[in-house]
């Protein structure tokens, strides 16, 4: 990269604004800080680390069976778990679906998950040390330089491409709209990388680059706001955050698309969590 370039203190004051949310939102009651276990469900009903209670699937219905002294609650409605009780997810869907134990009964909450086709738990403990020790993320120094203007080339019609996740056991699918397309001071070719649709029109790209397993995870994603109508977009790297699976061995996160990297340091936004 070229010499340095200095921020203003409107742009840092943005900067700080967007950390300080983003540590809020990390450290939500049962958010992604507080995950301690993810099991599979079976066809016989069975018992699982963590949780009370019998649970099982048929493949398309999950089951959960407890008594009353189990201190299960339902988490939408409060009612006490006595008998059977099921429910019904499509894949990729989660339900924050029983709680238990703590002074009030809601210090964790078991989250019923469909992945890969299959019903799996989540437990979310509010004791976990990952919540409780959470001080923040290590990140970069605000860089302008890192202020990067591209442009964004849409597709026709979305294309969904296979890719990896944080587990070994589940597939995933990257929904590309079309392409982030910039290039980086100091390296000749350009950088196209595939993104995401979010909310209000704007774009997620996930990305590995030279840094990752060393100052930063495996990989990272930044959100991009709406394209201009003339394509233009702007990329601010200094956003650059993990992905859960950066802060917990139980997320199911999504990889990169096959290609999106950049072959330099991304030495911007968010490093590694402290252990």
């Amino acid at each position: 990269m070229s010499s340095p370039t200095t921020a203003t203190d409107a742009q840092h004051a943005r900067w700080e604004r967007f950390r300080a949310g983003r540590h809020s939102a990390l450290a939500t009651e049962h958010g992604w800080l507080t995950l301690t276990s993810f099991q599979w469900l079976e066809s016989q009903p069975s018992r699982m680390e963590l949780v009370p209670g019998l649970w099982s699937t048929d493949g398309t219905t999950a089951f959960l069976t407890a008594s009353a002294a189990d201190g299960l609650t339902v988490v939408e409605t409060g009612q006490v778990v006595e008998g059977t009780i099921k429910a019904t997810l499509q894949d990729e869907e989660s339900l924050m679906w029983v709680q238990y134990g703590g002074d009030d009964g809601k210090q964790v909450v078991v989250e019923l998950a469909m992945r890969a086709d299959k019903y799996a738990l989540r437990t979310r403990d509010n004791g976990s040390p990952v919540l409780t020790g959470f001080t923040g993320v290590p990140t970069y120094e605000y860089s302008p330089d890192w202020v990067i203007q591209g442009r964004f080339e849409a597709y026709a019609e979305p294309v969904d491409v296979p890719i990896g996740t944080a587990n070994p056991l589940v597939d995933g699918v990257h929904r590309s709209v079309g392409e982030v397309v910039f290039r980086v001071p100091g390296v000749a070719h350009e950088v196209r990388l595939h993104a995401e649709a979010e909310k209000l029109g704007a774009l997620n790209v996930t990305f590995h680059d030279e840094s990752n397993g060393e100052t930063t995870d495996e990989w990272r994603k930044v959100f991009i706001p709406r394209p201009r109508p003339d394509g233009s977009v702007i990329i601010d790297f200094n956003r650059a955050i993990n992905y859960p699976s950066a802060f917990t061995p139980y997320g199911t996160c999504p990889m990169p698309v096959r290609g999106n990297s950049l072959d330099v340091r991304v030495e911007a936004g968010e490093k590694l969590p402290q252990e």
